[in-house]
């Protein structure tokens, strides 16, 4: 069974995003702010993350960098969903190592988890996929 840990600060949306990711059929696990993130990341062993870029202690972008730069947790996809659509954020997360750059506000919880789905298919089949807006 695939994890998923979203790292996101919005109780309200923390818990839809697990609720429909729970009953798709995989583990979940949340964690409200980067530092926490970070933690749970290395005891919980994720599968594939969901990272906020707004949030307090450690933005997205700094815990992003933070787990690219690590050798044990640097394989781990991970995926930016957030309300920020900024062109520099972006290419930033994108540079940074992030396999998909997702703006909440544009895309329904389904379709979220559709792609999701498609980016831990292509994994599972050994096939690392291209950054991707």
């Amino acid at each position: 069974m695939s994890k998923i840990l979203i790292i996101e600060d919005d109780a309200l949306l923390s818990r839809m995003y697990q609720t429909i990711f729970k009953t798709t059929g995989y583990e979940v696990d949340v964690a409200v702010d980067g530092e926490e993130g970070l933690e749970k990341t290395r005891k919980f062993n994720p599968t594939l993350i969901l990272l906020d870029i707004m949030m307090p202690k450690l933005n997205g972008l700094e815990v992003l960098e933070r787990l690219k730069s690590d050798p044990e947790l640097k394989k781990i996809p991970v995926v930016i969903l957030t309300n920020l659509a900024g062109n520099n954020d972006v290419q930033t997360a994108l540079k940074l190592g992030a396999v998909r750059y997702i703006i909440k506000s544009e895309n329904r919880p389904k379709q979220v988890e559709e792609i999701v789905r498609g980016i831990l298919d292509g994994y599972s089949r050994g096939d690392v996929p291209h950054a991707a807006q």
